[in-house]
Order: C-alpha cells, then sequence, then structure tokens
C-alpha cells in the first residue's frame, strides 16, 4: 500500500521524529506534505535524501491525503483536524485535545490496538508520561490484577518541545558563566531547578492537568475504573526523556521474580539493570530508543502486596512519534 501523508506540526520536535522514524520504519509513503505555521512555511526539510519544502498549514492542506499525523498543539487540532477528516484523511493526533473524547479510540498499540479499528477519523495518542508508565503496568495488571498505581514523574524538557530544549541549553550555559537569563518557554527558573509539573493547576481537584491526565487516560486506555492512579508531575533539567517512580499494589502477593519475567516478555519495555555496580536505567540510556527501560523493582516494606520500580522512557520517541507511527503501520496494515 501506498499512503499519502501529512505531517501537521512539522518543524517541532515531534515532527522531526515522525520525519526520522517513517524513514528509518520504512513506511510506505507514496507521497509527503509538511505542514506548518505561516512563519515557517518556505523553509525545507530532509526526507530519505530528498529536501521537501514546509508548506503553511490551511484548511485546505489536506486533499487527497490519506494519513495526517498531527503534532501542533490543541488549539490548532482542534481548528484543523475536522479539516482532514472531512478531506477523508485518518488523523493521529498526538495533542490532548481529542483523547478523552467519545467515540475517539487513544491507542498505544502493544495495549489496545484493537481500538484502532473504532475510529471515526482520528485517532489520539495518549499523554507522554501516561504512555511511558502504561507500558509496563498493563502486562502486570493483565498477570496479576493491579488495584492502585502511585506514580512520581521525572520529566525531561523534550515534553514542553524543542525550544523549551533550547531554552534549557541557554539557561543552563548562563547560569554556569554568571549570566542573567530570562525564560520565555518554561515559566520557572529550570536549570539546575525541579518543580511540580508547569500544566494548568486544578484547584478543585488539588491535581495539575498533567498528572489528570494520567489518571483519566490510563482508565480509558486498560478499559476499566478498577486500576486508581494516583500521580505527581515534576520537572526537571533533562533535556530529553522522562523518568517515574511507579508503586503498584496488586490483588494478591506478587514476588519481585514473577513480575519481572512477565516484563522481560513485554511489548515494548526493556530489562536494563545491573544491581552489582548500582546501575539502573538513566534518561540518557533511553533518549533515541524505542523501549521504555524498566529497574530497580523491589518489594515496598510498607505495604502488602505492593512493588515499586523505575522506568524511563524517550518522550519525543515512545511517548510521542513512534507511538504514532506504530499506530499508522497498523492502520494501513
Amino acid at each position: 500500500m501506498s499512503v499519502k501523508v501529512a505531517i501537521m506540526g512539522a518543524t517541532g520536535a515531534v515532527g522531526a521524529e515522525l520525519l526520522s522514524l517513517l524513514a528509518e520504519r520504512n513506511f510506505p509513503i507514496g507521497s509527503l506534505r509538511l505542514l506548518a505555521s505561516k512563519r515557517s512555511a518556505g523553509s525545507s526539510l530532509a526526507f530519505r535524501g530528498e529536501s521537501i519544502k514546509v508548506e503553511e498549514l490551511t484548511h485546505n492542506s489536506f486533499e487527497g491525503m490519506d494519513l495526517v499525523l498531527a503534532s501542533a498543539g490543541g488549539s490548532i487540532s482542534a481548528e484543523f483536524a475536522p479539516s482532514a477528516v472531512k478531506a477523508g484523511a485518518v488523523v493521529v493526533e498526538n495533542t490532548s485535545k481529542f483523547r478523552m473524547t467519545e467515540g475517539v479510540p487513544l491507542v498505544v498499540p502493544e495495549i489496545n490496538a484493537h481500538r484502532i479499528k473504532d475510529h471515526r477519523g482520528i485517532i489520539a495518542n495518549p499523554n507522554c508520561s501516561t504512555i511511558i508508565m502504561a507500558l509496563p503496568v498493563f502486562p502486570l495488571h493483565q498477570a496479576f490484577g493491579v488495584k492502585r498505581v502511585h506514580a512520581c514523574t521525572y520529566q525531561a524538557a523534550s515534553g514542553a518541545g524543542a525550544r523549551a530544549m533550547d531554552e534549557l541549553k541557554l539557561e543552563t550555559a548562563a547560569v554556569l558563566e554568571g549570566r542573567d537569563f530570562q525564560p520565555t518557554v518554561i515559566p520557572f527558573p529550570y536549570a539546575f531547578n525541579v518543580f511540580p509539573h508547569n500544566a494548568p493547576w486544578l484547584p478543585d481537584l488539588g491535581y495539575n492537568e498533567e498528572e489528570l491526565k494520567m489518571v483519566k487516560e490510563t482508565a480509558k486506555i486498560f478499559e476499566t475504573e478498577s486500576v486508581k492512579v494516583h500521580a505527581t508531575c515534576v520537572r526537571v533539567p533533562v533535556l530529553r526523556a522522562h523518568s517515574e517512580a511507579i508503586n503498584v499494589e496488586f490483588e494478591r502477593e506478587v514476588s519481585v521474580a514473577e513480575a519481572m519475567d512477565v516484563l522481560r516478555s513485554a511489548p515494548g519495555v526493556q530489562i536494563l539493570e545491573d544491581p552489582s555496580a548500582n546501575r539502573w536505567p538513566m534518561p540518557l540510556d533511553a533518549s533515541g530508543k524505542d523501549p521504555v527501560l524498566v529497574g530497580r523493582m523491589r518489594k515496598d516494606k510498607s505495604q502488602a502486596n505492593t512493588l515499586d520500580f523505575w522506568v524511563v522512557g524517550d518522550q519525543i520517541r515512545k511517548g510521542a512519534a513512534l507511538n504514532a507511527v506504530q499506530i499508522a503501520e497498523l492502520l494501513f496494515a
């Protein structure tokens, strides 16, 4: 099959990763249209040895397209995704805009690929932190029954896009050189600092939006309300790849050996650890890699039937672009 593809938000960090993955995975592209804001239109991006000009995104950009990979921001998707669907394309949407919309599948292919066929023109990519948590937790839930998940995230600048990554580099250099720096992307001092995720605060619930995404999206992906999720989301001054400390309570006693045996064969998951060297997954290990890395699993001695472990995943790759391309591969298989 030859697929006519458009990338909406082609000049961003996820857009660049989409281009790389489409080439790397030999996706069957018949034609490729790169779409971005008026400011970026006219620039060119390389793909499979060719230089492709970036076009301004308009409501007429989708004529003749089969697939739109969208990563241009929620308000942009809200405005333009319906036009893509009207033109006959399927939109794999990477923002939070349609994730909880009734009738829009929210898909992690390793978990609920069967939901892809339920689409009505739009398929949603989950939040990056949700994906990174869900990949190891779901096979454990299938094997042993999970009652509750408590996740603390350590989220990289990549989650806020290419401009945030660039700003972290510039701010770090400024701090080291003793210069003043005024951030414009992240609202707080970021270099050598950590802070609760800068997503909007929801005072009536006591969560910020990033934390609530993990709660709601997990229930939709797992197709059950029985797995209770609590999250604390934190920004850390890391360029790329999110880390998470995950505490899981099961319906029965589960040994570390049993859980690790399940994860060794779980799709999209890789064990990485060397306890004798006190070596566990780090963001640098996951950056540019497909699997979510797992290590440091141990018994929670404070509570029965509970294990604690550490995971790291590339937010731009599996947390965004790779998940979208995997959906597209199944959609046009």
